[in-house]
């Protein structure tokens, strides 16, 4: 198949239906990588016991927080690759691409010294109780191992999504899944390897989706080849990259604080909170992932079409996106919830932590919808070239809030229902400003109302 058949242009042609194409298999590959965590706490929650399934609780939110500084740069990757293309500056794509997987290979080194050298110390400092922080520690060494190739795999991919390619990342990730699945077994049913089976069983599946990447980009022969011999930091692309990814990678390492903050709480209730919240977490990811699809296709979307002056199609992308979102969010949230007791019980039969799970989806599932809204339109802003913008307010009107809320409200009132209510509210903030800020950059950068469409002429 050639590469033409991969690519998407963004620029022309009716928008809805591109989205959905552009959005259906980013949203099959964030399910197939949640159904690689799901496999993990699945097969430790039935063939390893409730304290292992406890002790992947504190990984999630800590091993995010080590990480979405670097993932953050991957946005930059997309951004400016997706602004090159639209404006067909092939030179710019080119040192893009190779600067991309140089600075990955180097995010990925970095992170394994980080994440095996402070998981302990970190893990302490959450409060992680005794019985199972052991478990939490070794799953956590393992994974930060394998960091190297998930940075490969995340930028690789983010460079493909920049030039419309979505769906050979899925056809990867659809083959990986199937080795974590079957690894799973192997490692812990017949080795008896509890958390250390899954991390290495993840690892080695992402490791595969990695290496597929790099070999599409090195057989591709347009202006996203890659070539291994020309991976080098370009001085100039590294800080345009900086510009907008390390606000993205700001925000999320800062809302992964908030996040351990809340985990920390939930810490605090014991092991049967920690593994209710991390079952309903898991399950709660799928809706995400859906709705975290039209982020990407928004970023993407309006990159392009900024980068090719067509300005006028980008608010209707936006608001596409948003309609999207919020249809997914309100049917997937609510139906995990009105399921919960089932979904529940194919991770664990204990009925306390079945409790526990079904009450935090009652106040995150259900109003799912307004953080697919909240993070749709900082995909809007940040494809216009605005990475601190978003980083600002997104800080201010969620992870301030949360962290305010943790030590006032929540102090005075230490119930489970208290700390989850948290969550909708900060989003339904946070969305509400982030809608005020892009009108107000529309109108100013794009000047839409204004500007004559490409069929008025000029």
């Amino acid at each position: 198949m050639s590469r033409k058949t991969y690519e998407m242009d963004m620029t022309s042609g009716p928008i809805l239906g591109k989205i959905i194409r552009f959005a259906i298999p980013v949203m099959l590959s964030g399910i197939l990588q949640l159904l690689f965590n799901a496999a993990d706490i699945i097969v430790v929650g039935q063939f390893a016991g409730s304290d292992s399934l406890a002790a992947l609780s504190p990984t999630g939110s800590l091993s995010n927080l080590m990480i979405n500084l670097f993932i953050g740069l991957s946005v930059g990757t997309n951004v400016l690759v997706a602004h090159y293309y639209g404006a067909n500056q092939k030179k710019d794509v080119e040192e893009t691409v190779h600067t991309s997987v140089a600075i990955s290979l180097i995010a990925g080194f970095c992170l394994v010294i980080i994440g095996v050298t402070l998981c302990r110390p970190l893990l302490e400092l959450m409060d992680t109780p005794e019985e199972v922080i052991d478990r939490s520690a070794i799953y956590m060494k393992i994974y930060f191992a394998g960091m190297p190739v998930v940075m490969l795999y995340n930028f690789g991919s983010a460079i493909l999504r920049a030039i419309g390619d979505t769906r050979r990342p899925l056809y990867f990730l659809s083959i990986a899944g199937v080795i974590n699945v079957v690894l799973n077994l192997i490692f812990v049913i017949v080795f008896h390897m509890d958390v250390a089976g899954v991390a290495l069983a993840t690892i080695i599946s992402q490791a595969f989706s990695a290496v597929m990447v790099v070999r599409c980009l090195m057989k591709d022969e347009g202006i996203c080849h890659l070539e291994l011999k020309r991976v080098r930091i370009v001085k100039e692309k590294l800080i345009r990259m900086a510009r907008i990814g390390l606000p993205a990678g700001l925000q999320g390492a800062v809302f992964s604080i908030s996040n351990v903050l809340i985990q920390s709480s939930v810490n605090s209730f014991g092991a049967n909170a920690m593994a209710g919240n991390t079952a309903a977490g898991n399950i709660e990811g799928f809706v995400y992932n859906a709705m975290n699809a039209f982020y990407q296709t928004n970023l993407s979307f309006t990159s392009q079409n900024y980068g090719a002056k067509k300005y006028e199609r980008i608010p209707k992308i936006t608001f596409y996106s948003l309609g999207m979102v919020a249809v997914i969010g309100f049917v997937l949230g609510g139906g995990a919830y009105l399921a919960s007791g089932t979904l529940l019980r194919i991770y664990t039969d204990v009925p306390e932590v079945i409790r526990i799970g079904q009450l935090r989806m009652k106040y995150v599932a259900i109003f799912y919808l307004f953080c697919g809204m909240m993070d749709t339109l900082v995909g809007s802003v940040r494809g216009l070239g605005y990475s601190v913008l978003p980083m600002i307010v997104s800080l201010t009107g969620a992870c301030l809030f949360r962290v305010i809320y943790i030590y006032t409200i929540f102090a005075m009132n230490r119930t489970l229902d208290c700390l989850y209510v948290s969550y909708p509210i900060s989003w339904a903030l946070t969305a509400s400003v982030h809608f005020i800020c892009l009108m107000v950059i529309w109108r100013k950068k794009l000047n839409i109302g204004n500007r004559p469409t490409a069929s008025q002429g000029s």
